[in-house]
């Protein structure tokens, strides 16, 4: 048992009048006393801090529009584009009553929202040509309002240990963890000097343009296959009207239009008529079925179908304790399985694992390689803009509307030539490579002011400048 004596006017500093124990913990003191000791402002005095609204007549089914970010789209990155998650939209006419709190290049946002201690205080950099974009009132946006510190700094900063453990002994459980404004704008920020910031600024900036090329890599590599499949103008047809026989509808099982609509047909017969000929998913590939008994005590790294970049295919696990798993948590995930969502809301979470140590989640269809196809093909080839489209054929339900397995496992899939194989797979591991230095700069940042904090810049510095050649 620890304990921690506190003078009563030491609670009285606080802006909310707390005397929870957990509030007083040994760990948060010790970190604010750190963080003091380098000198410090609190984020209010820096920043000016919003959070914004989650409009009830918002058209739920808009594919395009003004972003209206939401907590699963805050993963401590950096946001460089709207195709790289599943975003919801907002229209104008939304987006301009919600003027006030409309993101600008370089705010960084928090999480002020989570059911977990893992999800409130998750941050976010938006990049200098991230699109318009808008927030709910889960999160708040921290924009810099003095040019002593710099935005870059304070995104770093709130990814290191002494920004989260702030977050973690602030935040108030109340059915979900919650911050109010006032208490972000009590978060402690170090007092480091405009050099430094700027070698966190150098680091961001060089992850930023990391991530946009592993992203252009990833289009460069699904469009080969398009190009193959002489898919480049395709475009879907929605018919308004169309004839199937009644047989069909029994074989299939279905009696709604959605299902029988003709350019789901088209897409199908290009896949089967192409020149290599074709075969199915399930023949050439094997299904990962694997189950586990979860330990309680340990801590997993966890995949849900909110954890993967869709532009690049990156992969942001949420590290969550045994006994706080979800149920849903099912499957032991091995470095090099192909994930498939099969949720019509996160159609195109799909990539490759890229290390082993995984848990995932029930959500996915789990793909291994066999070797007639490799893995990226299948990658490039399930993300691309036809097969996405055809991936809400089979969607069944309304509120939730999802896929199964066998409608992946019984989709065709060309055998494209050997020599487009290998060229896809070179564009998906320059994509994968680039993720890992734009993964590595942005780790090397939050160390680096760690460091700063906890012994000092020099020394820093130093250590930045032989792991990222700052």
């Amino acid at each position: 048992m620890q304990t921690s004596i506190i003078n009563y006017q030491k609670t009285c500093e606080y802006n909310d009048f707390r005397i929870d124990s957990e509030f007083f913990a040994e760990e948060f003191i010790k970190t604010i006393k750190k963080i003091e000791s380098r000198g410090f402002v609190f984020c209010e005095q820096i920043c000016v801090i919003r959070s914004g609204t989650t409009p009830k007549d918002r058209n739920e089914h808009l594919t395009d529009g003004i972003v209206l970010l939401k907590t699963n789209n805050i993963r401590d990155s950096i946001l460089v584009t709207d195709s790289e998650g599943t975003f919801s939209y907002i229209d104008d006419a939304i987006d301009k009553r919600m003027a006030r709190t409309r993101l600008q290049s370089q705010d960084v946002l928090i999480n002020i929202v989570g059911a977990t201690t893992d999800v409130i205080g998750r941050t976010a950099f938006i990049a200098t040509d991230f699109p318009k974009a808008n927030i709910t009132q889960a999160m708040a946006f921290c924009r810099l309002k003095t040019s002593e510190f710099l935005p870059h700094y304070l995104f770093a900063f709130l990814k290191t240990y002494y920004g989260k453990v702030q977050v973690k002994y602030i935040a108030r459980p109340t059915g979900q963890y919650n911050l109010n404004l006032k208490e972000v704008g009590f978060l402690r920020v170090p007092k480091l000097t405009l050099e430094f910031q700027k070698k966190i600024k150098e680091l961001i900036l060089k992850s930023e343009n990391h991530k946009k090329a592993a992203i252009d890599c990833y289009i460069q590599a699904k469009n080969l296959l398009v190009v193959e499949l002489n898919l480049m103008v395709w475009e879907p047809k929605h018919d308004l009207s169309f004839i199937k026989n009644y047989n069909a509808a029994k074989q299939a099982k279905r009696i709604d239009a959605e299902y029988f609509q003709p350019k789901y047909e088209k897409i199908e017969n290009i896949i089967k008529s192409y020149k290599g000929g074709y075969s199915w998913i399930k023949d050439e590939f094997k299904q990962n079925k694997s189950t586990f008994v979860i330990d309680r005590k340990k801590t997993y790294k966890y995949i849900e179908i909110g954890s993967i970049n869709v532009s690049s295919g990156e992969i942001l696990a949420d590290e969550i304790l045994g006994s706080e798993l979800p149920a849903n948590a099912k499957r032991v995930l091995k470095k090099d399985d192909i994930i498939v969502s099969k949720v019509r809301t996160y159609r195109g979470a799909i990539t490759i694992v890229d290390q082993e140590g995984y848990i995932g989640s029930g959500a996915f269809t789990v793909l291994q390689e066999q070797g007639r196809i490799n893995k990226e093909t299948l990658l490039a080839f399930l993300h691309s803009k036809p097969l996405l489209e055809w991936s809400l054929k089979p969607n069944t339900g309304t509120s939730y509307p999802v896929i199964i397995d066998d409608d992946i496992l019984n989709l065709p899939i060309p055998l494209i030539k050997d020599e487009i194989q290998k060229k896809i797979q070179q564009k998906m591991y320059e994509s994968f490579n680039l993720r890992v230095q734009s993964k590595h700069l942005l780790e090397c940042a939050k160390k680096a002011v760690e460091m700063a904090i906890e012994k000092d810049e020099q020394t820093a510095m130093k250590w930045l400048s032989e792991q990222a050649g700052i």
